[in-house]
């Protein structure tokens, strides 16, 4: 967010040229206006407290290069989670299974973790744009392969399995590509902007996307789902056609011939002794792990549409479009979040708000206490995330930022499919239900443990950083 400072002086009321204020020689002062005209009062208070929470639209409106990359990423983001929720349905239709469907997060994890860790690495060898295009086009290709299956009828869950592994993969490649040419379009005073705006770009996919998808499958079938999502690619094509090349500088030990694979390794590995040796940051990254795996219940939410709610995919896609409902809002109003200190504290309390939050979505049977519910967990997510950045921006180095980031990038979308598989594991153990509860037990009762052995985090301030 763009915060708007109130404290500087305005040129027509304070200084030595002001105009005096008071009764003139003449007599009484009639000119003057009751109201305060410098901003101060009750309406501009308002106006700035609305200039600090919303996001700056400025790269949008100055920069076609960047207007035209948000769009296509805005419009590919609502296909990919449209067939997020065909995929789940379509595999837990052919198997009735939660824990079947639960695979689906871990046949996509390997191929993130595999290719993520190293995407940051080729990003930096090659020409990103050429990378975002091969990579966008992976993602469509993939989709039109899960489009034909559905519209003829396959019914191979081996299939699915294959086809998201495999988009993972393109994902994990691209993504470090696409994220790096943000620096290359905006100027760096515009770069908070960029990524706010990036932000509620990605929150809009989450919201939108899943709804859409739920009406469509069940209107037409997963084939329209996956038909949208490879002709939404065309956006993001064009977006990265008409971008310039964007081949990074070469360091001599990048140079072609040189060892780029070696040195990625090597980068890969410093930053991860790097992490481990900071208890902060360290414990930054295990309390948003915790609230992944063991409070994200979303391969759950097929059986739970039928179970709780009687719904069908309708239903599915308005669970999956809650928590990011919440998150938008949660990054749409958070211009208070310069205000705290510590950050450590905001961090374990978000977290823990949003494992007590899934914990009563599993108690409630009622769609709208429900859909609320993972709605405020949405929101605390994305405090929690507001701060985890910060501290990782502030107290990391500037040497280490980028390869902290790019294990940020694994954790942030590996960690979903773990939770993934660990809630469909316990619900074909048990039920649904006492998956989602125990679930959101286990991350209070981690982010408690987590506090109990690192207090020093408690104590983190945002004004005297440490990693």
């Amino acid at each position: 967010m763009v915060s708007v400072s109130t404290n500087q002086p305005s040129p027509q009321t304070d200084g030595p040229c002001a105009p005096a204020v008071g009764p003139s020689p003449a007599g009484p002062d009639v000119t003057a206006s009751p109201a305060p005209l410098d901003g101060r009062g009750p309406a501009g208070r308002w106006r700035r407290a609305a200039r600090g929470a919303f996001a700056d639209l400025s790269p949008l409106r100055e920069i076609p290069d960047y207007r035209r990359v948000w769009f296509g990423q805005s419009v590919s983001s609502v296909g990919q989670q449209m067939t997020a929720v065909a995929v789940s349905v379509q595999v837990y239709d052919l198997t009735g299974s939660s824990f079947a469907t639960g695979l689906v997060g871990l046949f996509s994890l390997f191929p993130l973790i595999a290719f993520g860790l190293y995407g940051g690495a080729i990003a930096d060898s090659v020409d990103r744009r050429l990378l975002g295009l091969i990579g966008s086009a992976g993602l469509a290709l993939v989709s039109a392969v899960l489009a034909a299956q559905a519209l003829l009828g396959s019914g191979a869950v081996a299939l699915l399995y294959a086809a998201v592994a495999v988009q993972s993969g393109f994902f994990a490649l691209s993504s470090p590509a696409r994220s790096s040419m943000i620096p290359r379009l905006v100027p760096s005073h515009q770069l908070p902007a960029a990524n706010a705006l990036n932000t509620v770009s990605m929150n809009l996919g989450l919201t939108i996307g899943p709804m859409l998808g739920g009406v469509l499958i069940g209107a037409y079938g997963a084939q329209a789902a996956y038909l949208v999502d490879t002709v939404a690619f065309s956006a993001t094509l064009y977006a990265m056609w008409r971008l310039p090349s964007m081949r990074p500088s070469m360091r001599p030990s990048m140079r072609p011939g040189g060892d780029a694979a070696g040195k990625g390794r090597a980068s890969v590995l410093d930053g991860l002794r790097f992490l481990r040796e900071q208890p902060n940051l360290r414990t930054s990254f295990l309390a948003d792990l915790a609230a992944m795996i063991f409070g994200l219940p979303r391969a759950l939410f097929p059986a739970i549409a039928v179970g709780f709610y009687g719904g069908g995919p309708g239903t599915v896609g308005l669970l999956v479009a809650a928590p990011a409902v919440g998150a938008l809002a949660g990054a749409l109003f958070s211009g208070w979040v310069a205000r705290v200190r510590r950050q450590g504290v905001a961090v374990l309390a978000a977290v823990s708000a949003w494992g007590l939050s899934i914990a009563a979505f599993g108690l409630v049977r009622e769609l709208w206490l429900g859909l609320l519910l993972l709605a405020a967990a949405g929101c605390a997510d994305t405090i929690s995330m507001i701060f985890r950045n910060t501290m990782m921006q502030v107290a990391a180095p500037d040497e280490m930022r980028g390869r902290l980031q790019g294990i940020f990038i694994v954790v942030v979308a590996g960690g979903p499919r773990l939770g993934d598989f660990e809630s469909g594991t316990v619900a074909a153990l048990t039920s649904p239900a006492v998956s989602v509860v125990t679930g959101g037990l286990a991350c209070v009762a981690a982010i408690v443990l987590l506090a109990a052995r690192r207090p020093a985090f408690l104590r983190y301030d945002a004004r005297h950083p440490t990693p």
